[in-house]
């Protein structure tokens, strides 16, 4: 089992996440994942930077540790050419330590760019084929693609590592399960759900399976409760909102019902390291093997430092 720290985009700027992710490869984690938004969750959040340059920094200043997108989604904001690049060049100057994580994406930021945002249905039809032009062009040479929403005309990745990254797709149901399978390397997801990995290997997935756990530690339960509700509690209005919802101001509104037990019956929460253990065993029974810590507490040093102290060992004996 990996054990990786979600590097909290949406609530820090690009300096302080390239420093959090230095402490995470020194109190061990494995590696760090980030999400590749335009926009925050909610306006009180405050940052967005942009993923490919933190990412590319932070492989600068680190010597083992992975480093992942978690997600990109290379239809809408980005053509899948260049993604393509990007990730082989963060292949390249991370000497293999990058994972491209890619999904439908959310039109929180994929509407910025004027092209509207595709039903489910259109949105796994354009991954499908963003995935085939990715896997296209590190072939080498030079490649034309003509699919139904995705073209490609004339194009080459100079710059090739050789071992392409591990792609991970994210998946809620059979269908991208089973995408990840057949055009991924590994699978992606956000919920302790034993039929995603089901499906994945129904399919003949065999890869790495990625899974995000939400916790908030804190020196009390209240005070980790307070900080998910303060800028986390968009977490607990589900994918089908999440991934519908325009601006940060639409996200203040769908979480404001939001109550403190709603947060405890997602996230685990405060200082006692085996209520964390729990939460992460439910997704290590569920067959995923790559385990993210979203912490969403107040205090990321000292976070990181309950993890090196009290909680890494607990959980490397659960895999």
């Amino acid at each position: 089992m990996k054990i990786g720290y979600k590097l909290a985009a949406e609530g820090y700027g690009p300096q302080e996440m390239i420093r959090q992710a230095v402490r995470a490869e020194q109190a061990g984690f494995d590696f760090v994942e980030m999400s590749d938004h335009f926009h925050p969750w909610l306006d009180v959040q405050g940052h967005s930077s942009f993923a490919w340059s933190v990412l590319a920094a932070i492989a600068a200043r680190t010597d083992t540790l992975g480093l992942a997108t978690g997600v990109t989604c290379p239809t809408v904001r980005y053509h899948p050419a260049i993604i393509a690049q990007a990730a082989a060049t963060m292949a390249l100057i991370s000497d293999g330590r990058f994972t491209l994580g890619v999904g439908a994406g959310e039109r929180l930021n994929e509407h910025v760019v004027g092209q509207g945002f595709p039903s489910v249905r259109g949105r796994h039809e354009r991954l499908r084929e963003a995935l085939e032009i990715i896997r296209l062009l590190w072939q080498g040479g030079y490649q034309s693609y003509e699919g139904k929403h995705l073209q490609l005309e004339d194009a080459r990745v100079f710059d090739l590592p050789d071992t392409p990254p591990v792609i991970a797709v994210a998946a809620s149901g059979r269908a991208s399960a089973t995408m990840a399978a057949e055009l991924g390397d590994g699978l992606f997801v956000t919920e302790p759900k034993e039929s995603i990995v089901a499906h994945y290997r129904e399919a003949g997935g065999g890869g790495p399976r990625y899974a995000e756990v939400p916790m908030a530690w804190a020196p009390d339960d209240a005070q980790a409760v307070r900080a998910v509700l303060e800028t986390s509690r968009w977490m607990v209005t589900g994918w089908k909102v999440m991934s519908e919802l325009p601006n940060p101001v639409n996200f203040d509104a769908a979480s404001a019902y939001v109550e403190e037990r709603h947060i405890r019956e997602l996230f685990s929460v405060g200082p006692d390291p085996e209520a964390h253990v729990a939460k992460v065993r439910s997704y290590v029974e569920a067959g995923y093997d790559h385990i993210v810590l979203q912490n969403a507490g107040p205090d990321p040093d000292g976070f990181l430092d309950f993890f090196a102290g009290d909680l890494a060992g607990r959980l490397r004996a659960l895999g």
